[in-house]
């Protein structure tokens, strides 16, 4: 964490300083707004909490409840999540309260006693080290928490509105299509106090409908969730029990003759969830399988755990729910017939366009990189950095991610509610071959205006494009203190450049950082605000090759050396070495010849470069950003 380049700082350094909109914020929702947010599920959190980083942008996130979420239905956090948070500065402190999962276990039916179940297997849960990060479970209402405090201490000092329901939304962008205008005109329901049944009005330039799998933002731009129902009922509950299950503490498969169960340990060292299998549902129950009691879900649990029992003491929360998966076939209110014509106004993200079972812990994690890959964006545009045909990536590329994801849910919901004997793969072992898609890593952007082809990839291969930057532990020169390269990406909406090379003989790495520096269509000078920190658009970083103790500070060049704020302080933290312990060029599969690496504002690698491809370089950004 960099401060005191401002000034001194007694306080917290999480609280930034008020800025823009943020100083003298308003406490009533404003006739007119850049951004209207329904919803703060973990999809519109994320989102608020990405555009509350710039300071120029009135965003508002509305809420119908009247307060904070006290218990969520989420609560897995896989290890792509955890790498967001320790973007957004709260990674270290949500993994403390959570209960991490190292391993599986797996039980099945006695073969001498099929009516007791024992335990066949275990699985380590990330045997082959995809992430720095861990597994984590942890209740939705403190990812929520988190969000908040970082809006909070934002610049825009931002904080939910809550007590206000989406009731309707108009739109009138086929009569103007600009940037400056508040064309959306949302219809809000006060739900609480002394409004409580008003209507208010609100005019926005976007909205962002992230309001559930009910949306009436999804409803409002015309899109439906088409899908399919699997006529399968599960009931969830989270629980403190006494139990001589050997496993309480450790998440479980278990698939006992008369159903199965997923249980999954809660944060605390106490509480735990179990989805507890109610069996097939016919097409005519019209619902009433929902009715089933606490009591029959916990009856139901101690058939399929014996011969070992659950004696439940406390029921913090509980819920049935049949599997279903739907998909809405496009994430905006552009019609397939207004493609390239217009830009769209009105988004939707998380519940509202793909709903799924909650089995393979994707719901929440699948949301927030939703939000994590609009919310920059929208802060681009509105910030006059880039055209509005940048906003149409959203639809392209978060689409098809949702229905990779119900794919995959699919094949893996149907594997948990089937019998041991009807399958053609053990489920463990199901659970270690896919273990990157449900981690959250297996997402690649393909080819467009933000990700470059993969002409040069050879050069980088540790860092595929399209996929997220997997960081590597590295050496920091000025200091000598070994970090983790990618903790340094922050969610300030800043493009990363890393210049890899070696530092005593790369002609090459010093031809590319003086043009970064000096030539018209580098993007530090084509790209940078006037008036702004050089480094306010792009955090320019270097890895040497060469251990830190070859690198000399004052032979680097000063590409890698900024000054930024208001004393012209220079940032020494943009200047590394590898590791002897943990090369990231071999690691990573970079060339000693030297690569850049281009990683968007999301974390999302985008090009992979030659140093000699200056022009290469430039022409990718005048892609999706304004000249200054």
């Amino acid at each position: 964490m960099q401060f005191h380049h401002h000034g001194y700082v007694s306080t917290d350094p999480r609280t930034q300083d008020a800025a823009g909109v943020g100083i003298d914020r308003p406490d009533e929702l404003p006739d007119n707004v850049d951004v209207l947010i329904v919803g703060t599920g973990p999809a519109g959190m994320i989102t608020a909490a990405q555009l509350s980083q710039f300071p120029g942008i009135t965003t508002r996130i509305v809420e119908r409840r009247g307060e904070r979420l006290t218990i969520g239905q989420a609560d897995g956090i896989q290890a792509r999540s955890v790498e967001t948070f320790q973007a957004f500065g709260f990674a270290e402190r949500i993994i403390a309260e959570a209960y991490r999962i190292t391993e599986m276990a797996f039980w099945k039916p006695d073969a001498a006693n099929p009516a007791n179940i024992i335990r066949t297997a275990r699985a380590i849960d990330d045997p082959t080290g995809i992430s720095e990060f861990p597994h984590l479970i942890v209740n939705q209402a403190r990812v929520l928490d988190y969000f908040a405090e970082v809006m909070a201490n934002s610049p825009t000092r931002m904080v939910p509105d809550f007590g206000y329901e989406f009731a309707s939304l108009t739109n009138t962008t086929h009569e103007t299509n600009s940037v400056g205008d508040y064309p959306v005109t949302v219809t809000l329901v006060h739900t609480t106090g002394p409004k409580k049944g008003q209507e208010r009005i609100v005019h926005a330039k976007y909205v962002v409908g992230a309001d559930g799998a009910r949306s009436g933002v999804r409803d409002s731009i015309g899109c439906t969730l088409a899908g399919d129902q699997a006529f399968h009922a599960w009931g969830v509950m989270d629980v403190l029990a006494v139990t001589d299950f050997p496993d309480i503490r450790t998440k479980c498969a278990i698939q006992g003759t008369t159903g199965s169960i997923l249980h999954i340990p809660r944060e605390g060292g106490y509480l735990f969830r179990m989805y507890v299998d109610l069996g097939e549902v016919a097409p005519d129950d019209n619902g009433a399988v929902r009715t089933t009691t606490i009591d029959e879900i916990i009856v139901k649990a101690n058939e399929i755990l014996h011969p070992y029992t659950l004696d439940v003491k406390n029921v913090a929360w509980h819920s049935v729910y049949e599997v279903a998966h739907r998909l809405t076939d496009r994430f905006d209110d552009v019609l397939p017939d207004e493609i390239g014509i217009r830009s769209p106004r009105v988004f939707i993200m998380g519940d509202a366009c793909h709903t799924h079972s909650a089995k393979a812990g994707q719901g929440m994690n699948v949301s927030m990189q939703d939000g994590f890959n609009l919310g920059w964006k929208l802060g681009y545009v509105l910030d006059g950095r880039s055209p509005e045909s940048l906003l149409s990536t959203y639809s392209a590329e978060r689409q098809v991610i949702a229905k990779n994801l119900i794919d995959f849910d699919k094949e893996w919901s149907s594997l948990m509610a089937a019998k041991p004997e009807d399958l053609k793969v053990p489920l463990e072992d199901f659970y270690t071959q896919t273990a990157e898609f449900p981690a959250g890593f297996m997402t690649q952007y393909p080819p467009s205006m933000l990700i470059g082809e993969a002409t040069h990839q050879a050069i980088a291969t540790g860092f595929p494009i399209g996929k997220r930057f997997k960081s590597a532990p590295v050496v920091r020169v000025a200091d000598a203190n070994p970090v983790e390269l990618g903790h340094h990406h922050r969610a300030d909406g800043r493009w990363r450049l890393y210049a890899f090379a070696d530092a005593a003989n790369s002609s090459a790495l010093t031809a590319w950082a003086e043009w970064m520096r000096t030539a018209d269509d580098s993007p530090l000078l084509a790209h940078t605000p006037a008036g702004t920190d050089i480094d306010s658009v792009f955090d320019v970083k270097v890895i040497y090759q060469d251990a830190h103790t070859e690198v000399d500070l004052g032979q680097v060049d000063p590409a890698f050396l900024p000054k930024t704020g208001p004393f012209g302080l220079i940032d020494y933290e943009k200047v590394y070495a590898a590791d002897p312990a943990h090369d990231i060029f071999e690691q990573r599969g970079i060339s000693r010849s030297g690569a850049v690496v281009i990683v968007r504002p999301d974390q999302y690698v985008a090009h992979v470069l030659p140093l000699t491809a200056t022009t290469d370089l430039a022409a990718y950004f005048r892609q999706m950003l304004l000249v200054r």
